[in-house]
């Protein structure tokens, strides 16, 4: 399968481009850019754009309630994402694959803000949408962390666990 995307897309880089800013710990800086996109992109542009942009934005949050916010929106969108449209941003990618990771963020911030019967609820959809993870690293990053988040539920355990993505408190 190919490794790049079947044609350039600038929001698409746009929001890569902030992402790995974030990773770099210039976390301030890469949110602001990725509310800006946000806003020249709008609640009802490309899906895709609004999911990805979404998804890694939640991520530059540390107070799990924004992050929820963010995720929310991350899930919403996804809903409206084809198969076509994810296809054609990259032949590798499956809306499928889109949904345990998403699930899980909304269930590791219900988690961390003690809404434990939401938590479940969003933990029990990601283990139903396991299956469609790839046999990867990444894969086996998030089937790590879905136990994980099972298992802080299970105790009923707020604090941020320490694989979580985002900023560093």
């Amino acid at each position: 399968m190919p490794t790049a995307p079947a044609s350039p897309d600038p929001t698409m880089e746009a929001i890569s481009q902030a992402v790995n800013e974030g990773r770099t710990g210039n976390t301030l800086s890469a949110r602001q850019k990725l509310l800006n996109l946000w806003s020249a992109i709008g609640v009802t542009g490309d899906p895709l754009h609004r999911c990805s942009l979404a998804h890694y934005l939640a991520d530059l949050y540390e107070d799990p309630a924004q992050a929820l916010a963010w995720d929310v929106r991350a899930l919403d969108a996804a809903d409206a994402v084809t198969e076509q449209r994810v296809q054609e941003h990259h032949a590798s990618l499956h809306i499928a694959g889109f949904y345990p990771s998403l699930h899980l963020n909304l269930a590791d911030n219900y988690r961390r803000l003690g809404s434990f019967d939401a938590a479940t609820e969003h933990i029990n959809a990601a283990k139903e949408h396991a299956p469609n993870l790839r046999q990867d690293a990444y894969g086996a990053v998030l089937r790590t962390a879905l136990d994980e988040v099972a298992e802080a539920i299970s105790r009923r355990d707020t604090t941020k666990r320490p694989s979580a993505p985002g900023p560093t408190a």
